[in-house]
This record gives C-alpha cells, structure tokens and sequence, in this order.
C-alpha cells in the first residue's frame, strides 16, 4: 500500500530593473504582500514583520501564515527583490510578474515554481 502524500508549493521570485525608491518603500511591499494573501486565500498569523537595513540597503519582511510564509528581500542598491512563498498546499499560480511591473517598476521577473512533495516514513 503507497503511504499518504502531501504536496507543497514554493515560489521563488526574483524581479530585476527595479528603480531603488520602490525597493525602500514599505507601503509598497506591504500592499503587495496584501494581494497575494488576498488573492490566493491565505491566513495571516500575526502582522508582517519588517527589517530597515541602514544607508542604501533596502527592506526584509516575513508575514507568517497558516499555510506557511511569505517573505521578501529587497537590494535597492542592485535594483532587485527576491520573494519567497511556501504554502502547505497546491494554490493556483499568481501573476508576480504583473504584480512586480506594477508595484516595483521592475523590468524582469524570474518566476520558478517548486512542488514540495512530503510524505509520511
């Protein structure tokens, strides 16, 4: 008999080209993580969490979720931004590239889309 399997999902996203004012811009980070929660049904466990680093370092937020987290980093010294979801569950695929042109400026994303499978020992 073939044990029970679960089947995660993982994204991560890599937007590029990014002018570095969007990439220091909580407000802006902060509405994008809204969407994706919103648009894709997640739960929030708490308020996202948010690291400033000094001079012309950019942000860190991580919001912990019921189906796992969402985090991001962004480079506003490099134009860049990565984003990582992992939920618990399959979820239909989000436009990040939509979401990053629209909200960063960014030129290009890098979308990669994981399958976590776990199954019991």
């Amino acid at each position: 008999m073939k044990p029970p399997q679960g089947k995660g999902m993982e994204w991560v996203v890599e937007a590029s080209g990014c002018p570095p004012e969007a990439l220091k811009d909580r407000r802006r980070l902060a509405a994008l993580f809204r969407a994706v929660v919103q648009d894709l049904g997640l739960h929030p466990v708490g308020p996202i969490r948010w690291h400033r680093f000094p001079g012309p370092g950019g942000l860190t937020g991580f919001w912990m979720l019921k189906e796992s987290h969402l985090a991001c980093h962004t480079f506003p010294e490099f134009g860049s931004a990565c984003f990582n979801l992992f939920c618990c569950r399959p979820r239909p695929d989000w436009d990040w590239a939509k979401a990053c042109r629209l909200r960063l400026k960014s030129r290009r994303v890098r979308i990669r889309r994981l399958a976590r499978p776990y199954a019991r020992p």
